[in-house]
């Protein structure tokens, strides 16, 4: 798939092309990032493509028609355009998942005070990661790049992508590795013993206390299992005795 980035701050992804899983994916083919300065398209010669607010306010607008011929320059017939922007609902792992399926995604990544309206009505879709108001949106489509980039067929290995956070609405179980006693802190007997059946429920039992503990809210309106039900009676239990669900073996 390819992104097409529409910035003001093209330096910025130097790094991120050029690091870790996203490096990779670029180098096999799988993704494609092109950054492309929306000032490249300013109308006067200082290169400005901001101005003043109509009816007053602090700050400075992006204009529409910088922006307008900078989607122009690569929008193709499969293209989404997407606007980084907080004012949307925060952005989810099924987003990504969904988004993954597309074949061209055009990214704006805002700045100043904002986007004149005429260019949001331009895009297919706002996008925000999170409630909070960033400088611009360069670092927002970063994360939105990597979280699709790393569902791409061949990027990383299926059973990696298996269990991970927000899947199922589950935050994902505590994982350990060597060694196996690290300043008296064991790692759980029963991912040291082999048995792969207890082993699968432990680490089921472990992302639902994880996801209590943690993000409750995941949990609301989701149909669980009858697997599923037991094991949180079971965790109950534990809690009401006292006992540290980590380490009680009991599945």
């Amino acid at each position: 798939m390819k992104f097409s980035v529409l910035t003001l701050f093209p330096e910025m992804y130097s790094t991120f092309c050029g690091t870790s899983i996203v490096k990779h994916a670029i180098e096999r083919g799988i993704t494609e990032i092109e950054c492309i300065n929306i000032r490249d398209f300013s109308n006067n010669k200082f290169r400005h493509i901001d101005d003043t607010p109509y009816g007053g306010g602090a700050g400075m607008l992006m204009q529409v028609e910088p922006i307008d011929k900078a989607i122009a320059s690569v929008r193709q017939e499969n293209s989404y355009v997407v606007l980084m922007s907080p004012k949307a609902k925060p952005y989810k792992q099924a987003d990504a998942r969904r988004l993954m399926n597309k074949e061209h995604i055009v990214i704006i990544c805002g700045h100043y005070e904002g986007l004149d309206y005429r260019a949001e009505e331009l895009i297919d879709e706002k996008i925000s990661i999170g409630d909070y108001v960033l400088s611009g949106g360069e670092v927002a489509s970063m994360v939105v790049m990597d979280s699709i980039i790393r569902l791409q067929k061949g990027v990383i290995r299926d059973e990696s992508l298996d269990e991970e956070s927000f899947d199922n609405a589950l935050l994902e179980y505590p994982q350990f590795t060597k060694p196996a006693e690290y300043k008296g802190r064991r790692v759980p007997e029963i991912l040291l013993g082999g048995n792969h059946a207890k082993i699968r429920l432990w680490r089921k039992k472990m992302a639902l206390y994880e996801t209590l503990k943690y993000r409750k809210d995941l949990l609301r309106g989701r149909k669980f299992s009858e697997e599923e039900i037991r094991l949180l009676h079971q965790l109950k239990k534990e809690l009401e005795e006292g006992k540290d669900p980590l380490y009680t073996y009991e599945v």
